[in-house]
């Protein structure tokens, strides 16, 4: 009774407006989670569907008619397992070198008395909207002698300039005097920065690994034109051969002759792999959830 009263108070501090502003908020943000479950529900069912059903009948809650076919043939193929581990390897590494860069590069660019730093702010705000091209990246990474290497997927994009923003903020929003409190202890600026202030920038460091894991897992294009050894293809690439040129790999169709049974099995894959590459994101994403919300908020109060 106390609850319904207090959200009554609440309701009543609004005008008709704001009311019927909050209203079409909520039908909005329905919509859009509704736009956002419905293919994922979709996806799930259809990854333990018969093909043949799921192809003539489409989406059906007859349990006869399911099958483990798609996870016991993407469980058992040895290519699919080797882009999961390098998916992460590359994932991982590129979350440890991109935050640390970003992190050491945001901190001189939040002092007030950091010389040059107009400067420097000048050729990070010109690399947002210029870029080499294709063509000139390539022959970079290849003069460099990254060509077919996992360090051409990870060092190019290892430096966000927004990232590098966001933190600067955040670092802004810390008060002054706990720099000058450590100078009055005899702390060094390396002791400062790492032992007292990293420790308190913990949920922006959080926000920036998971929105460059999530950016490395799903990314295939860099893995695709630099990498040519399937030993070192990421995952994404072969869900990408699923997806979009419906070829899964030899193996898992090594023993289907048809090709109309070839392509319901592809079919049935298609899912099934999405499924399974999801899985780590959707794991990681509690365990930053606690910093998620103060880390984006917090960096992005000042400007």
């Amino acid at each position: 009774m106390a609850a319904k009263t207090k959200k009554s108070g609440r309701l009543a501090i609004y005008t008709r407006q704001d009311k019927a502003i909050l209203f079409v908020g909520y039908v909005l943000l329905a919509l859009f989670v509704v736009a956002i479950i419905v293919p994922v529900v979709y996806i799930v069912i259809a990854s333990f569907m018969d093909p043949v059903t799921l192809q003539n009948k489409g989406i059906t809650f007859d349990f006869s008619k399911w099958t483990l076919t798609a996870y016991e043939r993407v469980a058992t193929d040895a290519q699919i397992w080797t882009g999961f581990k390098n998916a992460v390897l590359y994932s991982v590494l590129f979350t440890i070198i991109s935050v640390t860069v970003t992190m050491l590069a945001a901190y001189p660019m939040s002092l007030s008395d950091f010389k040059g730093k107009a400067i420097f702010n000048t050729l990070f705000v010109i690399t947002m909207f210029f870029g080499g091209g294709l063509i000139p990246t390539y022959l970079l990474i290849n003069n460099m002698g990254l060509l077919d290497s996992m360090w051409a997927v990870i060092l190019p994009g290892a430096f966000s300039v927004w990232n590098m923003i966001i933190a600067r903020t955040y670092y802004q929003g810390i008060p002054r005097e706990l720099r000058e409190a450590s100078d009055v202890d005899g702390a060094s600026e390396m002791t400062f920065f790492f032992k007292i202030l990293l420790p308190i920038c913990m949920p922006v460091v959080a926000v920036l690994a998971l929105w460059q894991f999530v950016a490395m897992w799903n990314s295939y294009f860099d893995a695709m034109i630099y990498l040519n050894d399937t030993a070192k293809q990421p995952l994404q690439l072969v869900l990408r051969s699923i997806l979009i040129q419906s070829q899964p790999e030899s193996g898992m169709i090594a023993d289907i002759q048809s090709t109309a049974e070839r392509a319901q099995l592809a079919e049935l894959l298609k899912y099934a792999t999405i499924i399974i590459s999801s899985l780590p994101l959707i794991v990681m994403y509690p365990f930053f959830q606690k910093y998620f919300d103060a880390g984006i908020m917090a960096g992005s109060i000042k400007g």
